[in-house]
This record gives C-alpha cells, structure tokens and sequence, in this order.
C-alpha cells in the first residue's frame, strides 16, 4: 500500500485507502477508510472530515499504522473487529471473534421489545414490567431494553461461551442494574419465571444451513451458532414459540427476528402453536424483519 506511505496528507491517504478497500470489494470503502482512521488517531469521524479539511498530515507511525488497518479491512475482517466497537442504538459495544456483531436493522426489533415493556403498566406495589432476551450475544437487545426502560426488569440469556465474555463485558459497561445475565441455554432458561414475563425477544439463528452468507465478513467471522438455524432456518424459532409460551403470561409479546423471507412461515408455525395475532413488521429498509405474537 505505497499510495499510502508516499501520502503526506490526510486526503490523499483517505483516498488511497479507499480505492485499496473498494478493489477489495468492500461496501462502504470512503466511511470505512475514515472510521479506520477515526479510531486510529482517537477520534470521531467528524474530526477526521475537518482535520482532512485542515489539510492536516500524518505522521509517519501513523501512516504505517493506518496501512496496517486498511490491509486488515481489505481482507474482509469486519470494521468491528478492527475498532473493537459496534454501535446499536445508543449504545458503544464491545465486539470481536466469537460474537455476532449486532446489525442496525435489530435496532427496529429492539424498538418492539421497547414498545411493549413502556406498554405494561406498573404493579400496585411498584414493580416494573419483565423482559427476557434469549440468545443475547453481545446483549445489544438486552442493553438497549434495560437503559431505555429503566423501571423494567430485564433477564437474558446466552449460552456461548464465546459470547458470554463479551456480554458480561458490555453488561458491565452499561451500567444497568436491571439487567440480569445468565449463562444458560434458551431452551431451559430462567424457569423461575415461568408465566411471569412481559415480553420475550430473540434474535436466533435463522439462516438455512445450505444458505451460505456471500460476504466474507458474515461467512468468515461471525460465529457459525448464531447464524445458522436448520434446514429452513426454523429450529430455534419452533424452540422459541415452545420457551415463549412457558415464560409470557397471557397476553405477553414474543418478538422474533427473521429474514425477509420467513415471515409467512414464522407466522403458521406461531398460529399452529397456538400463539394470537401473529403479524410481520418490517424494518427500516422496508424487509421483513420482525414477527410479533400474543401468548393466548
């Protein structure tokens, strides 16, 4: 990456750096080529478009620094992997090998979870409403129930242990303490609150086996438990519709994130187990994302 080195501008170095990731095949070359950037120097993207504006240079250790970053970005390691960081929603997460990184269109299904806890009103002696997220991952759902409904009670669990340590990381860095974590599987999870809870959440595997991702960043780093779910994609999900009934009390929201395809499917197999009003919701790029039901 010599285009890089010979640079001695922040301009000429973005552009460099973006035409090595574009080649490589990556989407978003010029905001990748900044956010590497952004985290290298120890600042915001915003700062880096002003301090390319400046005319700023970069330092040699810098220049060599960054040629290292892009070379890891244009061999499809993911962004996240690279900073460290994920954002959903408000939230900063720590993210790296051995846990999916949380995507912006779970934001939506995250905003359903919300919606229906701020929806249940509080006990006569003051106690909140009580969600479970199922397979949490980087908790990002979870987090994001418990800071943005402080008066509920949040539950999740994750049985990856993988996983488990960037969750209890972000957990701890929530700050929340309405947020219970628990190292458990979803199929057997939190059985002391069997027909207590509000809502129930997940967003489970749900790629069919022989459905292999095509980009590199899926297909290579994400971990292979939390993407792929049976031949159709639909094992965890017919779990979750049999842990959903167990958990909710009548009336109680499950919430499931799907693919844009498998909404219909999600919705028989919901009306078959007996679950009411089952509807697909979609995201905010206009797919099918979320299907929503009521515990009868």
């Amino acid at each position: 990456m010599t285009a890089l080195s010979a640079a001695p501008g922040l301009r000429d170095a973005l552009r460099a750096a973006a035409t090595r990731l574009a080649d490589a095949g990556v989407p978003d070359p010029e905001v990748d080529a900044e956010l590497l950037l952004a985290h290298l120097r120890g600042q915001s993207r915003g700062e880096v478009q002003a301090a390319t504006i400046r005319g700023d240079e970069l330092t040699p250790a810098e220049s060599h620094a960054y040629e290292e970053l892009i070379a890891r970005r244009a061999a499809r390691e993911p962004l996240q992997h690279i900073t460290g960081v994920a954002y959903f929603r408000h939230l900063e997460l720590a993210v790296g090998p051995g846990v999916f990184v949380p995507r912006p269109e779970t934001e939506s299904v995250a905003q359903f979870a919300i919606d229906a806890l701020r929806a249940v009103p509080v006990t006569a002696d003051g106690e909140g409403p009580i969600g479970v997220d199922l397979g949490t991952g980087s908790g990002a759902i979870a987090i994001a129930m418990a800071t943005e409904v402080p008066h509920a009670r949040i539950h999740a669990a994750e049985n990856s242990p993988y996983a488990f340590v960037w969750t209890r990381e972000n957990v701890a860095r929530s700050g929340a303490t309405n947020l219970r974590l628990a190292f458990a599987d979803l199929a057997v999870a939190f059985p002391e609150l069997d027909g207590t809870v509000d809502v129930v959440v997940s967003n489970p595997p749900y790629v069919p086996d022989d459905a292999i991702p095509r980009d590199p960043e899926v297909r290579l780093h994400d971990p292979e438990a939390a993407l792929y779910g049976g031949p159709d994609g639909l094992d965890v999900v017919r779990e979750l519709s049999r842990v959903g009934m167990r958990l909710l009390r009548p009336g109680g929201t499950l919430i499931i994130e799907h693919g844009e395809l498998q909404g219909r499917a999600i919705r028989d197999l919901l009306t078959a187990d007996g679950w009411r009003a089952a509807a697909t919701h979609p995201d905010l790029t206009h797919r099918d994302r979320t299907t929503t039901a009521l515990r009868p």
